[in-house]
This record gives structure tokens, sequence and C-alpha cells, in this order.
């Protein structure tokens, strides 16, 4: 996510290094690179144009005070202009209404709407501790009522019955009657998407609006549109009051364009970002958090948040006091850690919230989250003797678990040597040498080669 633009402002920083002050000299080439690299990402010209603008005014003349370097106080100015512009401020949801509180979901047809819906509920769910019921109006699209029936299923969230020759009016207002009386906190409603803006669409999600009265209305668009993304949502602005915008798919190829315009050219603010396909890829969108991993600072507090949230404390006690002891570190240790970083969101979610110094020590590694699963699957084909007791693992045992996992030898070498490495590198942790440890890092985790 955000990758190129992260290298071209990293560059432009460099440009700056040796400099005594930032003078209008220097400035000057920094910004005409600054600008290009956020057209480059897609970014809509006219918040081009103003950003730029505004860091040129606080950026000329600004003094190199203590021991910052002028691209220090230059990413400075850069940092506080692109917090501004995407926000300032996480803006919280607003479910401050006589239960259920209601949530309508608007957007086009493949921008991962259904999906997202899923994704908020079970974000409300688990961490607000609010009851949540689903109901779909989606009458159109084949198969999108049972769609999220199946995702209110798999996460445990109640799912209100509808179906395709009900009007969706009728089902909302149904929906919201069966939640007053069976005492929901919050009633999340998907409605329909359409392949673009249309009367007809808007018509029937305005008499949605004017119905329920939701407390929240949140329009859902596909990062990966870029500024097309942008215009759909001042769109529907126009027509309809929006409360905030999703902006889903932006761990896809999204150039990061949409994160950074569509604050400035709606004025809704964005609340969530969706990233991956899993269920418990949503996140809420901190403007000051999104600026430092752009400038390459990396996201440290929304990773601490998700270890929190997803790491077992206990089992990550008994880690610790092995690694502190620097024994007893076994592959049942190894396949639980891989399953702690899945829950996480893989290694890339991982390794995009470092900051980019810290990443430059796995610099050229190619991280595979897929590889983390075959290593997992390797592992339990292991017989529980030998995942405490690997160095028994020889050429026979070696055939047998490649067979019940379904890949090679090779690879069920790879992850004993991967595994040695691990043991290595638990071992620099527990004699505090966590710089080795991040140069170490190429080839010791699973899916980093």
């Amino acid at each position: 996510m955000l990758d190129n633009l992260t290298a071209r402002l990293s560059s432009v920083i460099k440009t700056l290094r040796g400099q005594a002050r930032l003078s209008e000299a220097n400035i000057q080439d920094a910004l005409r690179e600054v600008r290009m690299a956020l057209l480059e990402a897609d970014v809509a010209l006219p918040v081009v144009k103003a950003l730029i603008e505004e860091i040129r005014q606080k950026a000329l003349g600004h003094e190199v005070i203590g021991s910052l370097t002028p691209g220090q106080a230059f990413i400075g100015v850069v940092q506080q202009e692109l917090t501004r512009l995407m926000g300032e401020h996480n803006a919280a949801l607003n479910l401050a209404a006589v239960p259920p509180a209601v949530i309508l979901m608007a957007g086009l047809q493949g921008a991962g709407k259904t999906t997202t819906t899923g994704k908020l509920a079970k974000w409300i769910h688990e961490n607000l501790k609010k009851k949540v019921l689903l109901v779909s109006c989606d009458v159109y699209r084949p198969a999108a009522i049972e769609q999220l029936k199946t995702i209110a299923g798999q996460l445990g969230i109640d799912f209100f019955e509808s179906d395709a020759s009900q009007k969706p009016l009728d089902i909302a207002e149904r929906a919201l009657d069966y939640g007053k009386k069976h005492y929901f906190d919050v009633l999340i409603v998907d409605t329909a998407g359409r392949l673009a803006i249309d009367e007809a669409m808007m018509k029937e999600i305005a008499a949605l609006h004017a119905g329920l009265n939701p407390v929240e209305t949140l329009f859902v668009v596909d990062a990966m549109q870029g500024q097309d993304a942008v215009n759909t949502a001042k769109a529907f602005s126009e027509t309809l009051p929006l409360t905030g915008v999703i902006l889903t798919k932006l761990d896809g190829d999204a150039r990061g364009g949409a994160a950074l315009s569509v604050r400035h050219v709606t004025g809704k603010p964005v609340k969530f970002v969706g990233v991956g396909e899993k269920l418990n890829g949503l996140e809420v969108f901190h403007p000051e958090r999104m600026a430092s991993r752009i400038l390459g600072m990396g996201d440290v507090l929304s990773l601490i948040e998700e270890a929190a949230r997803g790491v077992d404390q206990e089992e990550a006690l008994k880690l610790a006091k092995k690694v502190k002891s620097g024994k007893g570190f076994d592959l049942e240790d190894f396949k639980a850690q891989i399953q702690q970083m899945k829950k996480m969101g893989g290694m890339n979610a991982f390794m995009d919230k470092l900051p980019a110094q810290l990443t430059q020590a796995a610099q050229g590694s190619q991280v595979d989250d897929k590889a983390m699963s075959k290593v997992e699957g390797i592992i339990n084909s292991m017989t529980p003797l030998e995942r405490t007791k690997p160095e028994i693992i020889k050429a026979s045992r070696k055939r047998r678990i490649a067979a019940g996992a379904g890949v090679s030898v090779q690879e069920v070498n790879r992850l004993l040597s991967q595994f040695e490495q691990t043991q290595k590198m638990m071992k620099m942790v527990s004699k505090g040498g966590m710089a080795k440890m991040l140069r170490g890092m190429k080839g010791m985790l699973p899916g980093m080669r």
C-alpha cells in the first residue's frame, strides 16, 4: 500500500540533506518532486495544488533548529499538511441514538460494500460490545441477500431474513421494527449498488434514508478507482447526507490518491479503511498515522493495538519466558507464531506498519502470506515428538511429512532451515540483540525469502 508514494517522498528528503537551511531554491526543487509523487499516486489535481501551496508557505525560510536536518524539518511540514488534508483526527462512529442506531451503507457495485458491511458489524460487535443486526435491501443483485446472510453466519452476527420479491423500504422498516422489539443496539442496512450512479438508485436510497433516519450514512468506495472513487463519493454526498466514507482495497494496487483526496473533495471524513478479503480486515482511519505511513515512519501505534486485540496474552507470556531463557523454542511455538501473525493480518500487514528504516533490514525480501499457511500445513503433518525434537527428522520422516502436507521434501528442508535460523534469532533477542535480529530477518520467518 502506498509504496511508490513513500519511496518518492523518501527520495525528496534525501535531496535536502547537507543543506544549511530550507531556502526558496531547494524548497522549489523538493516541491516539484512532491507534486509529481502525488500526481502519480492519483491524487486529485485541485488537492495537489492546495497541498503544495500550503507546504510552500510553511516550509519557506523554516529554520533548522536543534538537531533537525533540513530534510527532517521539511518532512515535518509535509506530515503536518498531509494530516490536515486527511482530517487531522479520526472521526469516530456516532451511535448516540435510541436503539437500534441505524447505519446505512451506500456505494457502487464492485466496491466490496456487502463484505465491508460484515466487517463493520464484526468491528462494532468486538470493539464497542454492541448487539448488531444485519439486513440486506439489495433485491437486484443475484445472491446479494444470501451473501450477507452467509457472512453474518460466519461472524455469529444476527441476520434479518428478506427476499428479492420484497421492496427495499419494506424490508428496512420491518428490520428496524424487529431490532426495536428484540433490543438490538445497532442495525446495519446493506443497500443495492449499481454499475454507475443513476436516478433510480438515488431515489431508492434517498427513500431508505428518509424512512430509517440513520445516525450514520457511510459511503463505501474502492480505493483502486483513484480519482473516480472521489468523484463518485462527491456525487453521492451532493444527493445524500453522508456522514463518512469507508475506503476498500487499500492494500491492493491502490496508489493512495483516494485516501488523500476524499476528505478535501467531499468534505466527509474517512472513518475506516478495508484491507484484505478476510472479515477482520477493517482498520479505523487515523489521518496522523496514515501520514506517518506515507512518509515511511510506520504506524507502530496501530501495530500495538492490533497485537493487543489479536495476540493470545497467555501464549505470548509462555513464549517470552522461552525467549528469555533461550531454551525450549520448538516447532509448536513456531506454528503458534504463524497463527498469531495471521490474526494480525499476516506478514504484509505487519511489515506495512513498521518504519521504513526497520523494514530496510529485510530489504529485498519477498513477503508471501501463502507461504505461512504452507509452513503451518507442514508442521501439522509432523508427530508431536517431531515438533518438539526436530533434530530427529531424517530422510524417511521428511518424505512422510512432505507427502502428508502435499509439498516437496525440499520445502520441508527449507522449513527446518528457517526454524534453525529463528531459534538463533530468539537467542539474539534474549541477549538484547534487537538490531542484529532485524538485520537477520531475511529468510528467518516463513514467507520471507
